[in-house]
């Protein structure tokens, strides 16, 4: 408001230099004429205003992703809440399609032929659709049956990490993997073992920077095709670390609990930055190890 003042202050003061200066001129026109412009121009800048914020692709001037959202654990799980969640509050339209029941540990494995599904809703009270088979099911359904048209799958928070040799048997990669053989980019998000309640907080936080910074190569179709996955400590106590882009481990202990207390440096690979309280980013191979295997 006080700009807007300020403004109208400065066309009155022109108005009226432009009457001086016009008092021994017959024409008044170039009186008409100076003192019509800057009214014009502020008239078209605040008549363009409310369209912009009006625009249903945006959300406070950012725009918005169409996001479809899976996990392993199942659509109830409290992981996929916060993802949804999360998505929701920054202004992306979200659909969920996630298995109808605990799936993890079950990599890409896949269903011949249809699968049952069903409307249900997240711990939130978010529409879902309940698929009864496994993670990469899910994404079928979604995109090769509904013909959804995502800019990004997410599946996760997963409850438990997905590092180092994890990576092939992860329900939670396998839909991702899903997603990118389909062409569409995706990310994996994981949270280690202990308490991740913390792990989901900090993922949730992780996944919209994440988006952020490539938000207009996914609208425009130019981001990388893809699974990027982050691995988030769940930790008690201490700090959570930044987050480190590393490869995927090829040894170590893929099981441990994230110490967030640790003054490690650098790290090497996913599983020792994770296992030292570094969230993780890394990019997984699109296809595992051993191909994937009808359930």
């Amino acid at each position: 408001m006080r700009a807007r003042g300020v403004r109208g202050a400065l066309v009155a003061l022109g108005v009226l230099a432009a009457l001086i200066a016009g008092c021994g001129d017959d024409d008044g026109d170039d009186v008409a004429s100076q003192s019509g412009s800057p009214d014009s121009t502020e008239e078209t800048t605040t008549s363009t205003e409310p369209a912009s914020s009006g625009d249903p692709s945006t959300n406070g001037g950012s725009a918005s992703l169409h996001v479809l959202v899976t996990n392993d654990d199942g659509y109830a799980a409290a992981g996929i809440d916060t993802v949804v969640e999360a998505l929701v509050a920054a202004g992306h339209e979200v659909q969920v399609v996630a298995p109808l029941e605990q799936q993890s540990g079950t990599g890409g494995t896949f269903t011949e032929g249809a699968v049952e599904t069903q409307d249900e809703q997240t711990a939130s009270g978010h529409e879902a659709l309940a698929v009864d088979g496994f993670p990469s099911d899910t994404v079928r359904v979604a995109i090769d049956e509904l013909e959804m048209t995502p800019d990004l799958v997410v599946s996760g928070i997963n409850e438990g990490q997905n590092v180092g040799g994890l990576v092939d048997v992860s329900g939670t990669v396998g839909a991702a993997r899903a997603a990118v053989a389909r062409g569409v980019p995706a990310l994996a998000l994981s949270a280690s073992l202990g308490p991740v309640d913390e792990g989901y907080a900090v993922g949730a936080e992780l996944m919209v920077a994440w988006i952020d910074e490539r938000l207009d190569a996914l609208l425009a179709g130019e981001a990388p095709v893809e699974v990027a996955s982050i691995n988030i400590p769940s930790c008690a106590e201490g700090e959570v670390e930044e987050l480190v882009e590393v490869p995927v481990a090829t040894e170590g202990d893929f099981l441990a609990e994230s110490d967030c207390t640790s003054d490690l440096e650098d790290p090497a690979d996913d599983t020792e930055a994770l296992n030292h309280g570094f969230p993780t980013l890394t990019v997984v191979p699109a296809e595992p190890a051993t191909p994937p295997q009808p359930g």
